[in-house]
């Protein structure tokens, strides 16, 4: 009973390495450690020449470090060997480059077990500043194009939801969202960017930050539901509920004195040098602004997909997603459908169907910026210029009681400018029934 009992321990001591996969990203490597069972890990670095060292307490390996591909990433090898009589690994990445390591574990979900993750943060240079013209409502040569910052949720070591057919939430809303981008590309004045441009993962404020980085004047979230029950079925629109904006201006103004994170986008306004009742005061204009704009993009997309979608609802919805707190930046959620539905699944990994909720995403965002295009961007200049093409060619009737003096001030011109264009040279004589033009303002 005894050497029975011993043999029991041991066996439940060990933890297994199954597996070692491999995530690259724009600014970092992520190698994930499949395991049978929690473990406790040390990780250290070593120079010259530059190596990490990961060791696992309890812990075999039963994968083929070989195999695995770090053709992509920072390490050049990664190898193995046993410590402290077998009972422990110790697990050795030679580097390529310098990195910042930084390692976590992680319980099971419904997709894996546990898991080690490594990542490896890669150096990334300052961009210096290029020197740049100054915006002038004047020349459309100085003027910015007006940032769509895309994100496409999930990714990596995070699938999202899956449907029939293992077909993953991650994949599709990439898939839609480089649609949009292809779309919003194709149209002057905007400049549509990516969160995430392949298969990695992005932690949820990671997302918002990058879109701040971007200077971003709009931020989609485009995701695919899922449930437990297959029948549910529908798109959605989401924006920032009241309660999730009021914990998020709390959380600004409670970080304010160490935070370098600035509101109001282009032209921004940081918190840290303000007091306590202006930068409340602030950052409540800012984040109204942004809801509302956020509301008006989203009631548009909203209209736009039912057209051709089951909406799940049949009015914009509010929830309190990290993604959608960004006090500066307009930010809409769009879900596509439930992935867990055979019907929906079918269209969604259809690129037809990708490129039609691509459309009708777009022609929200085109229409809201179209008509309310931010200031000094080449869509405002454009607006202005026909409105001012538009004024050129008004006219006016003239009523009775009418004099020049009355007319030019309520058209907004000077009398001399209304004298000039109506070949008034010396008097002001005009007539009932009399059309004059109106020149612009």
């Amino acid at each position: 009973m005894l050497v029975s009992f011993w043999l029991v321990a041991v066996s439940c001591y060990a933890t297994d390495v199954n597996n070692v996969r491999v995530w690259i990203a724009p600014d970092h490597a992520r190698l994930v450690f499949d395991l049978s069972g929690a473990v406790q890990h040390k990780l250290f670095t070593l120079k010259k020449p530059d190596r990490i060292v990961l060791d696992l307490s309890g812990a075999k390996l039963l994968s083929d470090l070989s195999v695995v591909d770090l053709s992509k990433s920072p390490v050049s090898l990664m190898r193995s060997g046993s410590r402290n009589g077998g009972k422990d690994l110790r697990v050795v990445l030679d580097l390529k480059e310098t990195v910042k390591p930084k390692s976590f574990a992680l319980k099971p979900n419904d997709q894996y077990g546990h898991r080690l993750v490594l990542d490896l943060y890669r150096e990334v240079s300052e961009e210096v500043p290029q020197k740049t013209a100054i915006a002038s409502a004047d020349n459309p040569a100085t003027l910015r194009d007006i940032i769509i910052a895309i994100d496409a949720g999930h990714g990596g070591e995070d699938p999202g939801a899956i449907g029939p057919g293992r077909v993953k939430e991650k994949t599709v809303v990439l898939g839609i969202a480089r649609e949009l981008k292809a779309l919003l590309a194709k149209e002057r004045g905007f400049k549509p960017k990516l969160t995430r441009d392949g298969d990695y993962y992005i932690s949820l404020r990671s997302r918002t930050q990058r879109a701040r980085k971007m200077n971003a004047d709009m931020f989609v979230s485009i995701h695919a539901d899922g449930f437990k029950d297959k029948r549910a079925k529908g798109a959605s629109v989401w924006v920032l509920s009241p309660r999730g904006a009021s914990s998020e201006m709390g959380r600004w103004l409670a970080r304010k004195e160490n935070s370098a994170d600035l509101i109001g986008g282009v032209g921004s306004v940081s918190l840290e040098d303000k007091d306590d009742v202006l930068a409340k005061v602030l950052l409540d204009m800012s984040m109204t602004a942004s809801r509302s704009d956020s509301r008006q993009i989203a009631h548009s997309i909203h209209r736009n997909l039912g057209r051709f979608a089951k909406m799940h609802k049949k009015q914009v919805e509010q929830a309190g997603f990290v993604v959608l707190k960004s006090p500066d930046i307009p930010s809409i959620l769009v879900e596509t459908g439930f992935i867990t539905n055979h019907d929906e699944a079918a269209k969604l990994k259809s690129k037809a169907y990708q490129r039609k909720m691509a459309q009708a995403i777009f022609a929200g965002i085109k229409a809201h910026f179209t008509n309310k295009p931010p200031a000094l961007t080449w869509l405002a200049w454009q607006k202005n210029g026909q409105r001012n093409a538009k004024s050129m060619s008004s006219s006016y009737k003239v009523m009775r009681g009418d004099t020049l003096s009355v007319i030019a001030s309520r058209n907004g011109v000077s009398l001399t400018a209304l004298r000039k264009v109506n070949g008034l040279r010396n008097a002001d004589h005009i007539q009932i029934g009399q059309v004059l033009k109106i020149p612009a303002s």
